[in-house]
């Protein structure tokens, strides 16, 4: 759609997913720092609901595309013309990007479809994201078609990345990267609307003054800055959270040990002493025998994200 909505609607898809993902990696790579890589079930589920969400999402901008009032109302080709090309390429995008969701739902609930296959289809959505609008700005004004084109280096830059993650799987760093050039796409795509489509009765930007041009270019830059300092945060305040948690839960159980275990201290523990009414009690006077200087914290870990006693 060649309106300010046409350009909000993905937006906001963008940056809901984005900021979604400025937590859950986060969240992913504390909770799996020192384990195996392997999911739990509440993480497949929140995984399931993920996919469900971005498979809904490009079929609710293929509808938009296809449906508004000037529409192509899923009509290519009629009375030797083309119908609405910049709506069918727009709805071709949101279809790569159903097939990526709906992928991301098949690799988690079918075991043996390979490893790495749903990194690889989102990489080939944000390739074809950046393919279909190199060629979609041709004959545009000087600033339409500059504003489009500075998304390109995003979107092959992110594409690269996100197929480094079919080898380097769960790597935060690749993670954090892709998170930060979505959050930048979304806000961008706004950004397009503002300046395209201005809405509330705001003058237009002359599209062919060089110092619009210009400041365009230093604004997508800033742009980049914010989505970098959200993820930041995010992950700042996510490993606080945690760090808090995992104290406040060493505390709780120093204090079971002290009601459970009369005799109890680090230097000199005797295993005949304490009575192990408790399971927690039992549980972390069992981490007490353990060679490991990180047990203790390894195992608050667990019981932040399981809510039980992890497995000695």
């Amino acid at each position: 759609m060649a309106n300010f909505k046409g350009h909000a609607l993905p937006g906001s898809f963008f940056l809901i997913i984005g900021l979604w993902w400025s937590v859950k990696y986060p969240l992913k790579y504390f909770h799996q720092r020192g384990k195996k890589n392997k999911l739990d079930h509440l993480q497949q589920r929140l995984e399931l609901i993920e996919a469900t969400i971005k498979t809904l999402f490009s079929a609710i901008g293929i509808l938009a595309e296809q449906f508004v009032p000037d529409g192509p109302h899923l009509h290519l080709y009629h009375e030797n013309h083309w119908v609405k090309l910049m709506n069918w390429q727009h709805t071709t995008m949101y279809l790569f990007f159903g097939v990526s969701g709906i992928i991301d739902m098949l690799t988690l609930l079918i075991a043996h479809i390979p490893l790495g296959v749903d990194r690889l289809v989102l990489a080939m959505a944000v390739f074809i994201e950046g393919f279909l609008f190199y060629y979609h700005v041709h004959d545009r004004p000087p600033l339409d078609k500059h504003i489009h084109s500075l998304l390109l280096f995003a979107l092959f830059g992110a594409s690269i990345s996100i197929a480094l993650e079919v080898i380097f799987r769960d790597n935060i760093v690749l993670e954090l990267f892709r998170t930060s050039i979505l959050i930048f796409q979304g806000t961008w795509f706004w950004q397009i609307g503002f300046v395209l489509f201005p809405p509330f009765g705001t003058p237009e930007w002359d599209q062919n003054d060089m110092d619009n041009i210009m400041f365009i270019t230093m604004c997508y830059c800033w742009h980049y800055l914010l989505a970098l300092c959200i993820v930041a945060l995010n992950y700042s305040l996510v490993y606080c959270n945690i760090c808090q948690s995992e104290a406040s839960l060493l505390s709780d159980c120093h204090q079971q040990l002290d009601r459970n275990c009369p005799a109890h201290s680090p230097k000199a523990w005797s295993p005949g002493v304490c009575s192990k009414d408790a399971c927690v009690c039992q549980h972390w006077c069992h981490l007490w025998e353990q060679p490991h200087t990180n047990g203790l914290k390894q195992a608050a870990r667990g019981l932040l994200f399981s809510r039980g006693p992890a497995a000695p």
